[in-house]
């Protein structure tokens, strides 16, 4: 993309807050970023108001008015139908004609992956998209797919995200050989279900840059034992809704101690550097924004019900997607796997048969 300025095509009805959080959100995200421009897609008549007193910020944003917008209880089917004139499917759209080099929204997830896999579709090789999460960990970042997009994946599939895991990870984390390993429920190579078993002999098996160290689990995923963490959506995704939960939890119990007597708010003043740093390692808006991987386009999924610092980090996690070019170097990982393929591996995908949803 040299020499080309940096288009994000935004989905602006999207969330449960509406327009007002995406515009507060995208303000932000215009200081971080002066040479990237936006088009925001939706509803003109709510919009335009959300701009009165931000004029100079529609120097970076084009307003591209769509008269209809995906509801958060929509199924993926419904949105399909009603598609072309939705703010989601108009904000997809300009990927998929080249106009923006990333997609960002707040909505319905189904319907976003729905119209994604049918505008954009999958790189060659990758059945199914996978969600791919950053998650605050001891030693950094863990990247943590797949966090929703297939509830039962199967070895193949699991082989999948492990390569696009691990891609992301170079790209974006600028780590030149990250370590990955599978979720299971224990690490001896006994255990677990019959796809995360041929999944890790596959791994084993083939040569790509990366460090696989076998099974983790769950505990590992924010201790960072390992860079990439590789499962299916079903258990990803409540890993994830449990942590941003016990981050909370932690955070109210923390403030709540603190303020209970003087003493406690003594301490607080002379610990508040600390305290203010710890805050912001837990706050789940920080890392906010799921990113679908394998499909030919960035797709960024930020949290329905974020607020403008969160839609604003989603915004720096579509940009750093866009500006590593993710994109190639998994489809050149994938290809390695194909060429190092052996009967053995092959069987071993064969036995194991769990769909994606």
């Amino acid at each position: 993309m040299a020499g080309r300025t940096l288009t994000v095509s935004i989905d602006a009805m999207g969330g449960d807050a509406g327009p007002g959080v995406v515009v507060a959100g995208l303000a932000r995200s215009v200081i971080r970023h002066p040479n990237v421009r936006f088009l925001l897609h939706g509803d003109e008549a709510e919009l335009k108001p959300l701009f009165a007193k931000r004029a100079k910020l529609l120097e970076k944003v084009e307003i591209h008015h769509a008269v209809e917008r995906v509801r958060m209880e929509d199924k993926p089917s419904q949105a399909l139908r009603r598609g072309r004139n939705t703010s989601m499917w108009r904000a997809i759209e300009s990927v998929a004609k080249g106009e923006a080099e990333v997609v960002i929204s707040c909505g319905n997830t189904g319907a976003l992956m729905a119209m994604s896999m049918f505008q954009l579709r999958t790189l060659k090789g990758i059945d199914r998209p996978a969600i791919a999460a950053l998650w605050p960990s001891m030693h950094g970042q863990t990247v943590v797919l797949d966090v929703g997009a297939n509830v039962e994946s199967d070895a193949k599939q699991l082989v999948d995200f492990a390569v696009m895991g691990q891609a992301f990870a170079r790209a974006v984390l600028g780590l030149e050989r990250p370590s990955v390993g599978i979720l299971n429920v224990g690490e001896e190579e006994l255990k677990g279900h019959e796809s995360v078993r041929a999944a890790a002999q596959i791994l084993r098996s083939v040569s790509l840059p990366i460090e696989f160290k076998g099974f983790v689990e769950g505990d590992d995923i924010s201790e960072g034992t390992v860079d990439v963490v590789v499962t299916d959506g079903f258990t990803g995704n409540i890993a994830l809704k449990t942590a941003e939960g016990a981050a909370r939890v932690v955070i109210n119990f923390l403030r709540a101690g603190l303020r209970r007597s003087l003493l406690g708010r003594i301490g607080a003043l002379f610990a508040a550097g600390a305290l203010i740093a710890m805050r912001r390692k837990l706050d789940p808006r920080a890392s906010n924004g799921g990113i679908f991987l394998g499909l030919n386009g960035v797709v960024v999924k930020s949290h329905g019900g974020t607020d403008a610092l969160g839609f604003a980090s989603a915004l720096d996690m579509a940009i750093d997607m866009a500006e590593a070019d993710v994109l190639p170097k998994i489809v050149a990982d994938h290809a390695r796997i194909a060429e190092q393929a052996t009967p053995e591996s092959e069987t071993a995908v064969a036995g194991t048969g769990a769909g994606a949803a």
